[in-house]
């Protein structure tokens, strides 16, 4: 089985209501020809304007010959966020190519006589992150239409060659699903779906995996509703399992939320157990390998090509793609590492050889981490390096830009594709712009309150106060420079 594109982005949206999953905004027009020059506000009273405490940074760079044009504060090292991901699509570009799939796969050990396994059955992760249920239906499926009747042995999950980290940031609430857990296998981004109705004097619960017409129920995952008005969640990893509890006082008649997985090979088993019981074959809770043992590939499904699933990434800026795809180029380039950081280090190796940046300090591959640092003078330079627009540009969203009013224009005159950043009082914008008259620019700008940042709590890190204001504003003032960029540094300008 291969995942289309369209199932690829149908995945994404039907798990993307989580506050990092940042939309940049739709398509921009060119204008009709013969349109006059834009007008061109200076960039310090564009950012006075703004009102933005803490740091505002930027620089933009002819495209071609990465000349930086103009610059605030260029050689500041501020958090880049989800720009990152910009970064990791390169890398993951150069060292994986456009084409490569990545495959999930079913093996048998000890041989198969008259459809009965002799040995162990395991479920191999190969870094894929798009898996959904209905993949897995597909490769239990595939696994029936093999003769597949009977396991002597046991189940087992082999999570793949990468290491597992049980969150992408642990300094995050544990209940966000943006900072679920990390390894070669993944369902579902690593989310468990929980919904709630009353019922009576109670609630009726679910914890389930689902995705399009299946709604397979979980073991690994639990939830009790407790007396309590806070904390809304509590979490424990005890006895294998992710054993949640939430305070009944914040849940009102009805809803749902996509939890974080902290165990996916373990998910996965679970779902896949009960998928193939189903179709008759009955398996043994699922237990981990270490290693990958020797046996026969029954059932194999791939993802999409690697270029869709970036686009995807980069349009939901998904962080369990970006970690999962950005450690399986540094796994193809110099073998298992021990860490998100130490994968991180390695991309940041690559940008200085391949891009010609020259202090990247990524910590992770989506941006989550808010200890990542990059400068927009850095940032400018990578995007700017021969032949990376040509991979990166189509991948991108399109920008829309604003009028005097601050109100999208459909038809502005100036173009840009780039890639969106958001952390809490950061905000981050870098891609492309094209001018009225077909110069071709890069851009980088960032703005960042750190000491605000430093002042929220580790439970109110989903939404602190004042956070959507501030990046609202700073959303302004980036696409208020774009256009001023355009105006300015047009053909025969600048």
């Amino acid at each position: 089985m291969k995942f289309t594109r369209r199932r690829l982005l149908e995945l994404m949206l039907a798990t993307a209501a989580t506050p990092v999953w940042a939309d940049a905004p739709a398509v921009s027009r060119r204008p009709p020809a013969g349109r006059g020059p834009l007008s061109a506000p200076a960039a310090e009273s564009l950012v006075r304007a703004a009102k933005l405490p803490g740091d505002v940074v930027f620089a933009v760079a002819d495209a071609g010959s990465g000349d930086i044009l103009e610059a605030r504060g260029a050689d500041r090292g501020i958090a880049p966020a989800s720009v990152t991901k910009a970064i990791t699509a390169l890398y993951a570009l150069d060292v994986l190519g456009r084409a490569h799939r990545f495959k999930t796969r079913v093996i048998a050990t000890g041989g198969i006589v008259d459809g009965v396994v002799q040995g162990d059955l395991v479920l191999v992760g190969g870094c894929d992150p798009t898996t959904d249920t209905r993949a897995l239906a597909a490769l239990a499926a595939q696994v029936k239409a093999a003769g597949i009747r009977e396991v002597r042995g046991g189940f087992r999950v082999y999570e793949g060659p990468i290491v597992s980290v049980p969150s992408i940031d642990p300094e995050q609430p544990d209940h966000v699903g943006y900072s679920p857990a990390v390894t070669g296998i993944a369902l579902n981004f690593n989310r468990v779906h929980f919904e709630w109705r009353r019922a009576g004097s109670g609630y009726a619960v679910t914890m389930d995996a689902r995705a399009g017409r299946y709604r397979p129920e979980v073991e690994i995952a639990r939830m009790k509703i407790v007396e309590r008005r806070a904390p809304i969640y509590t979490y424990s990893g005890a006895d294998g399992r992710d054993d949640w509890t939430v305070a009944n006082g914040a849940l009102g008649r009805e809803g749902a939320r996509w939890l974080p997985v902290r165990r996916p090979g373990l998910y996965a088993g679970d779902v896949f157990a009960t998928l193939a019981r189903s179709h008759g074959i009955v398996l043994w809770p699922p237990r981990l390998l270490d290693a990958l043992p020797a046996g026969e590939v029954i059932a194999e499904i791939e993802s999409a090509p690697l270029a869709e699933v970036l686009q995807a990434m980069l349009k939901y800026s998904n962080n369990l793609i970006a970690e999962m795809v950005g450690l399986a180029a540094t796994y193809a380039r110099v073998g298992r590492v021990g860490s998100l950081a130490a994968s991180a280090a390695e991309m940041n190796r690559w940008a200085v050889s391949a891009l010609g940046m020259q202090r990247p300090g990524f910590v992770d591959h989506s941006g989550l981490g808010g200890l990542s640092r990059v400068t927009a003078q850095d940032m400018a330079r990578g995007l700017s390096a021969a032949g990376q627009a040509d991979l990166l540009r189509p991948l991108l969203k399109p920008v829309k830009l604003l009028d005097g009013q601050g109100r999208p224009v459909n038809n502005h005159p100036v173009e840009a594709q780039a890639k969106t950043g958001t952390l809490n009082f950061v905000s981050g914008l870098a891609g492309y712009i094209t001018a009225p008259n077909g110069r071709d620019l890069v851009f980088a700008v960032f703005a960042a309150d750190e000491a605000k940042r430093a002042t929220i709590p580790r439970e109110a890190r989903e939404r602190p106060p004042g956070g959507r204001s501030y990046a609202t504003r700073a959303r302004r003032l980036q696409r208020k420079l774009i256009m001023r960029w355009g105006a300015v540094y047009d053909t025969g300008q600048g």
